[in-house]
């Protein structure tokens, strides 16, 4: 194969991939609409429940990644977390109106409550195998 044929099939080769780019162009244009209304028809209950399985998920990889040395620091910020969800389920069963909420509220306390606690005991038995024995 000469330079003048690769020249000739390189040419060809650069038509075909500028007619595919405007073809993509045009159906990104046509595509746009939809995506735009779609994601204005979703309800904030699937928004939200997006969000959560999300983090639950992002939250799983980052704890089984974490190597064991800094599984303590991780247990700290992780009770620190649990802290902020104590105080906001206290503000919302004080600030709640229904029974729903109250008891939502009370059953996000004791749960968060019931995770400090578990997180400072597996905390102070994760410091517990870094001293030395002896």
């Amino acid at each position: 194969m000469n330079a003048e044929e690769l020249a000739i099939r390189a040419q060809a080769m650069a038509e075909r991939a500028m007619a595919m780019a405007l073809e993509a162009r045009a159906a990104a244009g046509e595509a746009m609409p939809m995506i735009e209304h779609g994601a204005a028809a979703a309800s904030p209950f699937l928004l939200l429940l997006t969000i959560f399985l999300l983090a639950c998920f992002v939250g799983y990889h980052v704890v089984w990644s974490v190597t064991p040395a800094l599984h303590s620091p991780l247990m700290g910020v992780t009770n620190a977390i649990s802290s902020v969800i104590v105080v906001g389920a206290m503000l919302a069963t004080g600030l709640g109106e229904s029974w729903i909420a109250q008891a939502f509220g009370f059953l996000a306390v004791t749960l968060a409550a019931v995770n400090i606690f578990g997180g400072f005991l597996v905390t102070r038995r994760m410091l517990a195998m870094f001293q030395r024995k002896g």
